[in-house]
């Protein structure tokens, strides 16, 4: 038998100056990420505090805690945004994290989301009899990949924040253990999820393979020096970015999701997913297809995205009439709203931006407040969700009935408020860039979407012919146990409302902010 003797270790290269110093980690300006790194310590510590102490913490701590660390976030926010309007945007984390005026603005509309979803949760806990800190230790950590989705500079680095955004929503959404709905909704959003993050990085891997990058700065460098002879790897790879971020903003034809996700999910959880997933998502849309690929790009992928937003705008308000149970009537109204921000998206201007950005923010206070109020009539079991379960609702609680009216009229987009001048803006966006049959089409589908939110009035304020005792003792029996309101809840409700009605009679300050918060990549740092 002949034995080969094993071939010799090689020899390892001298670690000279050079070679050194390519090893050298990048320098990171811990203030520049402090919003991210908030949300994600108050996560960790809170499920770290309530491990170490023996007993067990009353139910309010929790989302005190979660209150507070959102509130921080934001304040958090308030410094860098100062930095950014005096300095200019910057880079950090070598090239792969931007600090500009647009991640700011949105993490600031994530973390009101995440506040807003907190203090809905506090009574909903309680009153289904699974208080724990495991909540809002998900959402926190959510709410943290959105950021890093939002401030993202590097295709790979977006997609770890949507890996993380994602995941802990998929648990919330089958938090509900009592509720064979809600594990069929946490079981279809991960799989659904899979798919969505599945295309987002085939459609990564062939950006880099026609560009030889990922991080952003450096694909809008090479494409505004370079002419591709062949582009149809580029391509390719936009489209599957596309279907990725089509997944997650819930657009048609990729919504398939949706409705059954929002109507299964705890309604607290739906109502963050609606509104912080949804700003993630669009953020990260806006940053890769508008602020990358805008200068060079735009006249491949502006008809794919003017096709998403017609499909949404149209399915979403026809299909949301034809629904009974309110839930699944919001969740095709929200795909409706990704339609008119989708708007915003494809006029591919700094006005279109603003308005996308000023769209999220009035989306964020409108669908948080009518989740809220569904929150409250689900009763105890989440459950009461129908049409009919709205029925007289003005006798028993008429400053409930008149709050959800005012979120109902601000999302049919009525004067006075901020869906009205949200629907406005991106309309007036496309008009600009000459889209004229986008716009007719988007008020088009604006007043059949109307229809939806009347009937949910009427079946509120006109629960049977008057006189109709039979019926009215029907409806009064089929009503339940009256429909009690938490006082976070309560909180959480006005600060919505006040936002909705502050963002159509005094926009100024909102529009100030969303002009300035325009997207602009930078390499280095």
């Amino acid at each position: 038998m002949h034995l080969q003797a094993p071939d010799p270790m090689p020899v390892l290269p001298e670690l000279t100056a050079e070679s050194a110093a390519a090893l050298t980690t990048p320098e990171i300006v811990w203030s520049s990420i402090a919003p991210a790194l908030i949300l994600i310590l108050g996560g960790i510590l809170l499920l770290t505090v309530v491990s170490l102490v023996r007993r067990t913490l009353p139910s309010w701590f929790h989302a005190t805690w979660t209150v507070v660390v959102a509130s921080g976030a934001i304040a958090a926010t308030i410094p860098l945004w100062n930095r950014v309007q005096d300095e200019g945007p910057s880079s950090v984390m070598a090239g792969t994290v931007g600090l500009d005026g647009f991640s700011l603005f949105a993490t600031g509309v994530i973390a009101a989301s995440v506040l807003l979803g907190a203090l809905l949760l506090e009574g909903y806990l309680r009153r289904e009899d699974m208080v724990g800190p495991e909540w809002y230790v998900l959402m926190l950590l959510s709410a943290s990949g959105g950021v890093v989705m939002a401030s993202a500079n590097d295709l790979i680095v977006l997609f770890l924040g949507l890996e993380i955004l994602s995941v802990s929503v998929y648990v919330l959404a089958a938090m509900h253990m009592r509720r064979e709905s809600s594990q069929e909704a946490g079981i279809k959003y991960f799989v659904m999820g899979a798919f969505s993050s599945a295309f987002l990085l085939y459609g990564i891997a062939f950006t880099y393979g026609a560009t030889g990058s990922t991080n952003l700065a450096d694909i809008q460098t090479f494409l505004a020096d370079n002419v591709l002879v062949d582009d149809g790897l580029l391509l390719a790879g936009l489209a599957l970015m596309l279907v990725g971020f089509g997944f997650k903003v819930a657009a048609v034809p990729f919504h398939m999701w949706a409705p059954d996700v929002y109507q299964g999910s705890p309604t607290p959880v739906t109502a963050f997913m609606a509104a912080a997933v949804k700003t993630a998502a669009f953020a990260g849309l806006l940053r890769v297809f508008v602020a990358a690929f805008g200068p060079t790009y735009r006249d491949e992928w502006i008809p794919m995205v003017a096709a998403l937003a017609v499909l949404s705008l149209l399915v979403g308000a026809v299909m949301a009439i034809m629904q009974t149970n309110v839930k699944r009537m919001l969740a095709y109204s929200s795909i409706s709203h990704a339609g008119f921000i989708l708007l915003g998206v494809s006029a591919a201007s700094d006005a279109g931006v603003a308005a996308a950005l000023f769209y999220l923010l009035a989306y964020t206070f409108m669908v948080v407040g009518t989740f809220g109020v569904a929150t409250l009539i689900g009763r105890t079991g989440d459950g009461r969700h129908d049409l009919a379960d709205y029925r007289g609702l003005y006798r028993d609680r008429p400053g409930l009935a008149l709050v959800l009216t005012v979120f109902l009229l601000a999302q049919a987009g009525i004067p006075l408020t901020g869906g009205f001048l949200a629907k406005f803006y991106v309309v007036g966006a496309v008009v600009d860039q000459g889209q004229y049959a986008l716009a007719v089409i988007a008020m088009v589908s604006a007043v059949i979407a109307a229809y939806l939110y009347l009937k949910i009035i009427i079946s509120m304020y006109f629960a049977a012919p008057e006189g109709a005792a039979e019926v009215q003792a029907d409806v009064d029996e089929f009503a339940g146990p009256p429909v009690r309101i938490p006082a976070a809840a309560a909180v959480a409700l006005a600060i919505a409302l006040v936002g909705t009605v502050a963002l159509g009679i005094v926009p100024g300050p909102a529009t100030g902010l969303t002009n300035d918060a325009t997207a602009e990549l930078t390499s280095g740092g």
